[in-house]
C-alpha cells in the first residue's frame, strides 16, 4: 500500500528529488548555510525583489539551510504531498504548491523586509491549507474529516512553536497556508466531488485582491 502511494505521487517525488539535488549544489557552491551562496542561488530577499527579481518568490522553495532543514521539509512534503496528489490530482498539486509558495514569500517580503529566507515550508503550509479546504467542503467523507482535523492540529502546533523559535519565517508559513486554502477552492478536487461556484468565485476574488495589495505594498 505504501509503495502504491509513492507511485501515485510523481509530483511530490519530483519536488523532493529536485530539492535534494539543489541542496547538493548549494553545498558544492559554498555551503547551504552561507548567506552569500543562498542569495546567489535564489533566496528570498525583499530588496532584490524590489529591483525586479520577482522569480525569488518561487526559487526559495528549492533551497534549504542545513541538512536538518532539508530532511524535515522533505519528510513532511512526502507525507502531505501524497494525499494532496491523490485527492486533487497531479497538475492541481503543482498549482497549489507554487501559488502557496508565491503568497508565502510575498507576505514574508512585505512584512519581514530585513530578513532573508529559504525553504519549502511556505509551499508545504499551502498544502496543509488545501487539505483544510477539503475538510470544509467534504467533511462528510470520514477519511477527509479525520485527516483534516489531524492536519489542523499540526498547523496550530507549528504556528505556536514558530513564535518561540528563532530563524523561522512565521509570516511565510501563514501566507502559504492562506494561499493554499483559497487556491484549493479555485482548482477544486474532482476526485472527491464538486466545489460550489460561489465559493470558487469568492476565493478567486480574495486571492486576487490580496495579491494586488501585497504587490503594491512591496513596491
Amino acid at each position: 500500500m505504501r509503495t502504491q502511494g509513492l507511485r501515485l505521487a510523481p509530483v511530490t517525488l519530483t519536488l523532493i528529488v529536485f530539492q535534494v539535488l539543489v541542496y547538493c549544489w548549494l553545498v558544492y557552491a559554498g555551503g547551504s548555510t552561507n548567506t552569500v551562496t543562498l542569495l546567489k542561488m535564489g533566496a528570498r530577499s525583499t530588496s532584490l525583489i524590489k529591483e525586479g527579481e520577482w522569480w525569488r518568490l518561487v526559487s526559495p522553495v528549492f533551497l534549504h539551510v542545513g541538512l536538518s532543514h532539508l530532511v524535515v521539509n522533505s519528510v513532511t512534503l512526502l507525507y502531505i504531498g501524497r494525499y494532496i496528489e491523490e485527492f486533487f490530482g497531479h497538475w492541481r498539486m503543482v498549482v497549489i504548491y507554487f501559488i502557496s509558495a508565491i503568497f508565502g514569500n510575498l507576505a514574508s517580503a512585505v512584512f519581514m523586509p530585513s530578513t532573508i529566507s529559504a525553504g519549502a515550508s511556505t509551499a508545504i503550509f499551502g498544502l496543509f491549507g488545501a487539505f483544510l479546504m477539503l475538510g470544509v467542503c467534504f467533511h462528510r467523507n470520514i477519511v477527509v474529516r479525520v485527516l483534516s482535523r489531524t492536519f489542523l492540529l499540526f498547523v496550530i502546533i507549528n504556528i505556536v512553536m514558530d513564535f518561540f523559535l528563532s530563524g523561522v519565517d512565521l509570516v511565510g508559513h501563514i501566507g502559504g497556508l492562506f494561499g493554499g486554502f483559497f487556491i484549493a477552492f479555485i482548482v477544486g478536487a474532482p476526485m472527491l466531488g464538486t466545489v460550489d461556484r460561489l465559493k470558487r468565485f469568492l476565493s478567486g476574488a480574495v486571492l486576487t485582491v490580496s495579491l494586488v495589495i501585497l504587490t503594491l505594498e512591496l513596491k
